[in-house]
């Protein structure tokens, strides 16, 4: 399960399809130097996405792959 507070980091190393669905939300987290340092909610701050909704969508990706 994926949460706002985790750093996009470690979303991504939970299965690397999940980058293609933040790419999709306008994020290109997966060669940002700051997928290191910055949590999901501060990265969809920054690019104008709704938290809440990206959270929904990755988990319910998770849930039925």
């Amino acid at each position: 399960m994926v949460t706002k507070t985790m750093l996009i980091a470690e979303i991504i190393a939970m299965d690397e399809a999940i980058g293609g669905i933040l790419a999709s939300a306008g994020m290109g987290c997966v060669g940002c130097a700051m997928a290191h340092g910055e949590n999901l909610e501060q990265a969809c701050a920054t690019h104008g996405v709704d938290a809440d909704a990206l959270v929904d969508a990755i988990n319910e990706y998770l849930e039925n792959k």
